[in-house]
Parts: structure tokens; C-alpha cells; sequence
């Protein structure tokens, strides 16, 4: 009977204890909860479901006036278009050609899609979705960049080669000839250059921005730089590698590698955060990394799990978001995770 006594004891005592801690986490102040909540530098606030939407997603951007995400369905030959007030899909582009790219300019209210399988420069009426206008740019049309200070669009395309489109006329005013497919790309009016991920080519090219000329070629020992991102205030270009997984800085004078962190595996996409001084890395492993700069080092700081080939992504920091493509996998549809900046 003693024995039995004590078994049925030992049996309750776990049983106490999470009573006890059921009670504190109560009795926090809701400010306190709401801190120990946000502990992580992102926190998942929403999912936003596309609907039946198959296959491969790439690139995003935004349109801060109306509140809208619009989203490359790669694999779907669609264009989705998220109310991000309302959190629901609003409008679906098809017909598209394997969207890869997305932008949107809100000086003449056109949204531009880039098409992997025709090559093509599609333009839509920001207001109703129509189109108005396709320009043929030759093959493997990918990532649009907006270069608002000249009123420009950059587009990389082909073999290799940046397309530059006057929005006005929707005309290809300039061709930029590279080495090979260009990946992500970013600009920098500060010190009026072009940076270029060439992948295969295993280099990065520093381009000039008003003539195209090439500046510089950087060799790179690492393989499959395709994300990049730049810290303009200290002049340096983050790229991160899948082979092996690493995040490197490299200054932007010399290209010399001044600092560099593992990573989260086939990362597609890398934001800055100047405001908290952090990278957010997406990662078709199912990860997300959180880096942050110091002075002369890069630091994890966080590694979320998302899902398997959820690797493009979109840091909004005018609205201190950051939202992740996540592709349908069995049992659970294609979506958009939105995650809010912390703290």
C-alpha cells in the first residue's frame, strides 16, 4: 500500500508542476507575455493562402500605396495578386510564360513580369490588370530591378546580358553585356554601380551604372552565389553561396571578403535591414536565417524552420515585414508567410 501510495505521488507531481507554470503564464501582464512572445527577431504573423496554385514560385514585390504583394507562380504561368489589408488573393494574371521576376512602378501605375519560357517583358495596368504591352527580350527573362532615381528598368535576361527599359516608351533603350545568366542584381546610386551575381561564371561583376561598362570582375571560391543584397552605408555586397552555405561580405572597393557566417542551404533570396542592422536569408532547405552585422563579423541570430522549397522571399521595410513564398506540398496549399520584424 506505502508503495502504491507513493507511485500514485510521483505520478501527480509532473502533473503540479505544469499546473504551477500554467499559473505564471496567466498571471503575466500582457505586456510581459507579449515581450516573452517576440523574443525571436521574426515572428510568424499570418499565412496567407493562394489558392490552387501548383508548382515552383519566385520572385515578389510590392505596391506600398494600394497595399499589394503580387507573386511569380513560376510553376502555375500566373501572376497572383495579394490585398495584404485583407489578406486574401485578389486577382489572378494567367496565361503568363514561367513568370520569374516581378516589379511595379507606381509613377505610371504598370506592373512588369518577367517570363523565364519565352523570354518576354510583359506590362499590365496596375489599376484593372490589364495588359498593355509585351517587349521580346530573347530568352530566360528573370529578375527586374527598379532604378527610380533615372526612372529605369533593369531586367537580367539571356546568356548574359541587363536589359534597360525606359518606362515611358516600354522600349529596351540598353543592353549590358555579361559574361553569363545574370542572377540577383542590385544597384547602388550612392556609388553609381551595378552589382551582378554571375553563377555560373563563379564571379561577381561590378558594373557602371549610367554607361554599363564593366568596373571590375570578382572571382569568387565559393559556388552558387545567386542571393544578394547590399549595405550601402558601409559600401559592402552580402552574397550568399550554396556550395558550400555560406553568407560572405565583400567590400565593395576590392571585392575582398571581409566577413563571413554559415548559412541555411539553396538560399534564393537575401534583405537587408538597416534599420536593426540584420540579414534575412530564405532558404529552399525549409529555413530562415537571421544574421546580424557587426563591426567587422556577421552573427546568427536566429534560424527559423518554414518549409522544404520555400526559398524567395520580400523584406518590406516600410512596413516591417518580411513574406515568404511557400510552395503547395502534400496536404498543405501554396501560401504566403508574413513575418513581423521583432523588436
Amino acid at each position: 500500500e506505502w508503495s502504491n501510495r507513493m507511485n500514485r505521488s510521483h505520478r501527480r507531481v509532473p502533473f503540479l508542476m505544469l499546473g504551477v507554470a500554467a499559473s505564471i503564464f496567466l498571471m503575466m501582464s500582457p505586456g510581459v507575455l507579449a515581450q516573452a512572445l517576440d523574443s525571436e527577431p521574426l515572428v510568424l504573423e499570418a499565412k496567407i493562402p493562394l489558392g490552387r496554385v501548383e508548382g515552383r514560385i519566385d520572385h515578389l514585390a510590392v505596391d506600398l500605396e494600394h497595399h499589394r504583394l503580387f507573386v511569380a507562380e513560376l510553376g502555375n504561368n500566373s501572376v497572383g495578386v495579394v490585398d495584404l489589408d485583407t489578406k486574401a488573393v485578389v486577382h489572378r494574371i494567367s496565361g503568363l510564360s514561367e513568370p520569374q521576376g516581378v516589379a511595379y512602378v507606381p509613377a505610371s501605375a504598370t506592373l512588369y513580369v518577367a517570363n523565364a519560357g519565352d523570354g518576354s517583358l510583359r506590362f499590365y495596368r496596375g489599376a484593372d490588370y490589364a495588359p498593355t504591352g509585351k517587349l521580346d527580350l530573347g530568352s530566360d527573362a528573370d529578375n527586374v530591378r527598379v532604378d527610380a532615381e533615372v526612372g529605369k528598368l533593369l531586367i537580367g535576361y539571356g546568356s548574359g546580358a541587363l536589359a534597360t527599359v525606359d518606362p515611358a516608351s516600354n522600349q529596351k533603350v540598353a543592353a549590358y553585356v555579361l559574361k553569363a545568366h545574370p542572377e540577383s542584381f542590385q544597384i547602388d546610386t550612392k556609388s553609381n554601380r551595378i552589382f551582378v551575381n554571375l553563377p555560373s561564371a563563379h564571379s561577381i561583376t561590378v558594373l557602371d551604372r549610367a554607361t554599363g561598362k564593366e568596373l571590375a570582375s570578382w572571382s569568387m571560391r565559393h559556388g552558387g552565389n545567386f542571393a544578394m543584397a547590399l549595405d550601402r552605408d558601409e559600401a559592402r555586397v552580402f552574397t550568399v553561396f550554396r556550395s558550400p552555405t555560406k553568407l560572405v561580405a565583400f567590400s565593395y572597393e576590392k571585392g575582398t571578403a571581409v566577413a563571413e557566417v554559415d548559412a541555411c542551404g539553396d538560399a534564393d533570396d537575401v534583405f537587408m535591414d538597416t534599420k536593426r542592422k540584420r540579414l534575412y536569408v530564405s532558404c529552399g532547405a525549409g529555413f530562415i536565417d537571421v544574421i546580424g552585422i557587426e563591426a567587422a563579423s556577421l552573427r546568427r541570430l536566429a534560424r527559423l524552420v518554414s518549409v522544404d522549397g520555400a526559398r524567395t522571399s520580400l523584406f518590406v521595410p516600410e512596413l516591417d515585414r518580411l513574406y515568404v513564398a511557400v510552395r503547395a506540398r502534400a496536404g498543405q496549399g501554396a501560401a504566403i508567410w508574413v513575418y513581423r520584424t521583432s523588436p
